[in-house]
């Protein structure tokens, strides 16, 4: 199968407190009415702990330092009818930040217990790895996706 050789590079954190995952509904653009971590896309010339320490803030009012991100995956995501939906995320953990999650025009966080998350609800592949990261596992993954991202033609994930 050819794919794009072009893959965007974003990021995705997700805020951890002992047993509780801060997710957030995303309320427009890319992945609307989905919960999610938060992250984006990387700007030019900036790294992905910065994107990520930027779009946290952006997205949910909190402020986090690089040192305090935790990397638990790296996974590659193929859109067969968009390629130019390619990319290649950057999985974060932060157990430690500042501020509380706050709602903005972009997203709503909310804490969910890590038994209680409502994949139904997220994008289709997260099923497949986050349950992986969240019991500690760092994860490399692909998800190949059919249309705009509904469901999934194929997938590998490994532990790493």
């Amino acid at each position: 199968m050819l794919q794009s050789s072009y893959m965007r590079k974003v990021t995705l954190c997700f805020l951890i407190d002992k047993n509780k995952v801060c997710l957030a509904m995303k309320k427009r653009g890319f992945g609307v009415g989905k919960w999610n971590g938060v992250g984006g896309k990387t700007k030019e010339g900036e790294g992905v702990k910065e994107a990520a320490i930027r779009e946290m803030g952006e997205e949910i009012g909190v402020r986090a330092k690089t040192e305090d991100l935790e990397e638990v995956g790296n996974i590659k995501f193929y859109f067969n009818e968009k390629p130019d939906w390619n990319q290649q995320m950057h999985i974060f953990f932060v157990k430690k930040w500042k501020d509380e999650p706050q709602e903005s025009e972009e997203m709503l966080p909310k804490w969910y217990p890590k038994d209680q998350i409502p994949y139904t609800e997220m994008w289709v592949d997260d099923e497949y790895w986050l349950p992986k990261a969240l019991a500690g596992k760092k994860i490399e993954a692909e998800f190949y996706f059919k249309g705009d991202g509904e469901d999934l033609e194929k997938y590998e994930v490994r532990e790493i």
